[in-house]
């Protein structure tokens, strides 16, 4: 008898602990969730002060040390390259060759324009309540912090995970006739976010002649394509013969990168506190 009295006591112990836990806990883990994020979307928004919510404008170096083979100068507003200044020097003959953004181009970084857009739909299903609700199930908050994990991911991955593009893909991107003067036929080029990282490369290409020896293999899908990779672009058949990679951090993506690492955390935390209590007695708040 004691003993079922003493299981009675411990049960009612842990539904006041689970109780509180909903009613108080999960209530201040998500205000904190949304404030973390909130200020990771104002990273990617980056409004200027007293400009009436405009994007501000950051210049970028990108560079190699040890190599001045190619430098360019970036300007990026919010998800958008809105200019961008390429030298090269060809290594053949040490030319050097110049072209920038012509003045009515814009190029969209749409991995940063995802990466917000899921942040901001995290934000939403934290606060896509009413003020006064109370959750009722232990489920019904595991639920809701796996949504938001699934943005959070979905946010991060499209920052650390650039998309593989073939070099057809390449050639035949609007990116190709931004450029003035206009990009030589050996010569492309590509913007990628990885990580942290603004990245810009350089593929120089050498037109492989139809009586050429080589066994042509058309290369796949590639973050980064090597020297010796071929393709055909427009009935004419190339390899790669340089590659020139060149990147400089984004310090608020960085900054973004940590917050999701955060909220990553509080979220798998509260899930984790959730779980306890279907570990006792087989008691399970759900």
């Amino acid at each position: 008898m004691a003993a079922a009295m003493a299981s009675q006591g411990e049960r009612a112990v842990l539904e006041e602990e689970f109780k509180w836990l909903l009613q108080e806990e999960v209530h201040a883990v998500l205000r904190q969730l949304q404030d973390i994020l909130k200020e990771a979307s104002h990273r990617f928004a980056l409004p200027t002060s007293g400009s009436g919510g405009a994007v501000k404008q950051e210049n970028f170096v990108l560079s190699t040390s040890g190599t001045d083979q190619v430098k360019g100068v970036m300007t990026l507003q919010g998800d958008a390259l809105c200019q961008a200044d390429v030298n090269l020097k060809m290594p053949r003959n040490n030319q050097l060759l110049h072209f920038a953004f012509r003045e009515d181009k814009q190029w969209k970084l749409q991995q940063i324009q995802d990466a917000r857009n899921h942040v901001n739909q995290a934000i939403y299903l934290l606060m896509n309540r009413d003020v006064n609700y109370q959750f009722k199930t232990g489920l019904e908050v595991l639920k809701l912090m796996d949504a938001v994990m699934l943005q959070l991911s979905r946010a991060r991955n499209r920052l650390t995970t650039p998309a593989t593009l073939t070099l057809p893909e390449i050639a035949s991107s609007g990116l190709t006739k931004m450029f003035t003067p206009t990009l030589p036929p050996d010569i492309l080029v590509n913007f990628y976010i990885n990580l942290n990282k603004l990245c810009l490369t350089v593929y120089q290409l050498h037109m492989l002649q139809p009586s050429t020896t080589k066994n042509f293999k058309p290369a796949g899908g590639s973050v980064l394509h090597n020297p010796g990779a071929m393709f055909e672009f427009g009935s004419q058949r190339y390899e790669v013969s340089h590659v020139h990679k060149v990147e400089c951090v984004v310090p608020w993506l960085n900054d973004a990168l940590v917050f999701f690492t955060v909220s990553l955390q509080l979220c798998q935390q509260l899930k984790d506190k959730i779980s306890v209590f279907s570990s006792y007695w087989n008691y399970r708040p759900y």
